[in-house]
């Protein structure tokens, strides 16, 4: 890899727990860069590694799937206007089967999966363009996956993958990497293994997780945390539009050594 820039500015959505949570500490403590992050609430957690890092961390609460316009991400770029990176976080699995749903449902997942990186990333364009910066879009392997009972996340992951891809064409000034972090031990882990989540997917398929989890196979959220962090720090713009498995040998550089 290049050497890492002295200072990295890096705007995360997403970051109140679980992986985003994890890849703000990384960035501070590993990378020692300053973060901006925009969440829907503000978790002890986030304000502590706020109160410890100090003019290094600013928190902004907010939606970024606001429908009209991307007030809150324009907001967080007015404080920190000049970001080296994005890592694009946010999102939700509202499970269904297809026959269960309707538009509503589909907006609501599309809102935050899909909407909100445009809201984020259109208005940090200029920025990254001037820095040479880097978009992590968080993706999923549900991206090409057919999971019963997850039609509208795995659409959505579908598209994330797709903007990315068309992304990276149209601004070559900026690196752009869709990343599958794995199945990682996450609050949205924990309700996939609910009895609740089992009543909508097939049993083979809900029994997955549920082994997966017995068995200690879940990935930590500051494992694939890292690779997302090294990616937005210094990943190649020859990985550029590709989507990456977050442990892939393409993502080996990046990993924790």
């Amino acid at each position: 890899m290049a050497p890492i820039p002295s200072r990295p500015t890096v705007l995360v959505t997403g970051a109140s727990r679980g992986i985003g949570l994890a890849v703000v500490q990384i960035l501070l403590h590993d990378f020692h860069a300053k973060v901006i992050t925009i969440s829907r609430s503000i978790s002890p957690e986030l304000q502590a590694l706020k109160d410890q890092y100090k003019g290094d961390v600013v928190l902004v609460q907010g939606d970024v799937a606001g429908r009209t316009k991307p007030e809150v991400s324009e907001e967080a770029l007015k404080q920190v206007p000049s970001p080296t990176a994005l890592i694009l976080n946010a999102g939700m699995a509202d499970l269904a089967p297809v026959v269960q749903t309707d538009r509503a449902h589909w907006l609501r997942t599309f809102d935050l999966n899909v909407f909100s990186l445009i809201n984020t990333l259109v208005p940090a364009i200029p920025a990254l363009r001037a820095n040479g910066g880097r978009v992590v879009f968080v993706s999923s392997g549900a991206a090409t996956g057919n999971t019963a009972g997850w039609a509208s996340y795995n659409a959505s992951k579908a598209a994330l993958n797709s903007l990315c891809r068309t992304f990276a064409n149209e601004e070559p000034l900026i690196a752009s990497f869709a990343v599958r972090p794995g199945m990682v031990d996450t609050p949205m882990q924990a309700a996939i293994r609910t009895d609740a989540a089992k009543g909508l997917m097939r049993p083979e398929e809900h029994q997955r997780f549920v082994d997966a989890h017995r068995e200690g196979k879940l990935v930590r959220p500051e494992e694939s945390g890292y690779v997302l962090a090294a990616l937005a720090v210094n990943g190649s713009k020859e990985l550029s539009g590709q989507f990456l498995n977050w442990n892939g040998p393409e993502c080996a550089p990046y990993m924790r050594k």
